[in-house]
């Protein structure tokens, strides 16, 4: 067992596969002499040469267009988009290229390529270099999509990157890279769809993805030290193909669900995971589903503001604890009065309706607004109910006035 860096194990995990697979390539801008940007590869060029470590110009669509030629012929290139902001440049490559061609194909072509990016924010870098899209590439049919948050999981999440027969973005969060961790010795290998239990507990399911699972972990504990709620974490690491049995599994045991998300709140990952849970699991829930993400608004540069939008330890701490000791863990019907709770529907199943009172659900309609669209006020009209005619409201004689069904008429 050995202890390194987050930064030192993606070069491990490129070593190990290039090592045992002479198709494996590498290439990307700045990769080879320099080391990296982040300084993730170094070392490579010395070890494998610049036949198979390339750096390339300063094209992010060269280079995955690179990528897609050789995996056709029969590498296993593995291409790096120095900032996964940058995948906005080459999309049409990802998008409707790469994810594409082996169903156009007829299954005649395979892709077995990688595209890794360094992903997250954190590190002060703005608006266009501190994105977290994870959820850019989990939309498109046909990309697998992983996000280690630990240097073991980067060498073997990496190592079933390079070895699956379909292209993955392989996400690094780049304010993870001096982060430590311990490592086995030999080779690692893992596999992708797979979700890791961090942490057991039975009063509510935390998941998270990359940066966030440290500081979910670290908000879990001090949830139970503080407040005696235990809380289960889990690792989501794969989003496609992803791990719904283990999801469904902890989240039924706790009947409590919180997503931690770093990417913007309309359409984060965590949303499909929160429409997953409520189709499949929705009778084991006993309070709403939580999600705890950024705020949709571009990432500010400014520490301080940066540091106030993305999700925190104390963030999800306070949302977690004002969500099961303020009532959150109540079914959310009442009891009848003097009465208890009833019991839990079945898994899937339907509790028994909310009490609504009298005058707002048994004697007022429904209102559209349609009435008010298509006949302005000043010209509102009833049917006659013994013609069938349109008349202005209370221009006939026999027409009922507001006193409604039973009451006087308001002319003879």
């Amino acid at each position: 067992m050995t202890v390194i860096t987050y930064r030192d194990a993606v070069a491990r995990g490129i070593a190990q596969e290039m090592r045992r697979d002479p198709n494996v390539v590498f290439l990307g801008e700045d990769v080879a002499a320099a080391g990296g940007v982040f300084k993730t590869t170094s070392g490579l060029l010395e070890q494998f040469g610049p036949e198979r470590v390339r750096d390339t110009p300063i094209s992010e669509q060269a280079i995955l267009g690179a990528a897609i030629g050789a995996a056709m012929t029969g590498l296993r290139p593995i291409a790096e988009i120095m900032f996964s902001d940058f995948f906005a440049v080459c999309w049409d490559l990802i998008a409707n290229e790469m994810a594409k061609s082996r169903y156009m194909s007829d299954g005649q072509l395979e892709l077995p390529l990688v595209v890794r990016c360094a992903n997250g924010a954190g590190l002060r870098f703005g608006a266009q270099h501190s994105q977290s899209v994870e959820n850019w590439a989990m939309a498109v049919p046909g990309l697998k999509v992983v996000a280690p948050s630990n240097p073991r999981d980067v060498i073997g999440l990496l190592a079933a990157a390079v070895r699956d027969p379909d292209p993955v973005i392989f996400f690094e969060h780049k304010g993870l890279y001096p982060s430590k961790g311990d490592v086995p010795d030999g080779e690692i290998t893992d596999e992708l769809g797979r979700a890791s239990v961090l942490r057991q507990g039975g009063d509510a399911t935390i998941l998270a993805l990359a940066a966030m699972v440290p500081r979910a972990l670290a908000a879990a504990e001090r949830l139970s030290a503080e407040d005696g709620i235990e809380s289960t974490v889990i690792d989501v690491r794969s989003l496609v193909p992803l791990d719904t049995r283990t999801i469904l599994a902890e989240v039924t045991k706790t009947g409590r669900l919180f997503t931690v998300e770093e990417n913007p709140r309309l359409c984060g990952w965590g949303a499909e995971i929160v429409s997953i849970v409520a189709e499949e699991a929705f009778g084991a829930l006993t309070g709403p589903a939580i999600r705890i993400t950024t705020p949709h608004i571009p990432l500010p540069a400014a520490d301080r503001l940066e540091d106030h939008v993305l999700p925190s330890v104390d963030r999800i701490i306070e949302t977690v604890s004002k969500a099961l000791l303020a009532g959150g863990t109540t079914p959310p019907y009442p009891p009848e009065t003097g009465g208890t709770h009833p019991p839990r529907p079945p898994l899937g199943g339907r509790g028994p309706r909310a009490r609504v009172g009298r005058r707002s659900s048994e004697r007022q309609p429904i209102r559209t607004g349609w009435h008010r669209r298509t006949h302005p006020p000043a010209d509102r009209r009833g049917v006659d109910r013994r013609t069938g005619r349109w008349h202005a409201a209370g221009d006939q004689s026999g027409h009922r006035g507001r006193a409604g069904r039973g009451g006087r008429r308001d002319r003879g």
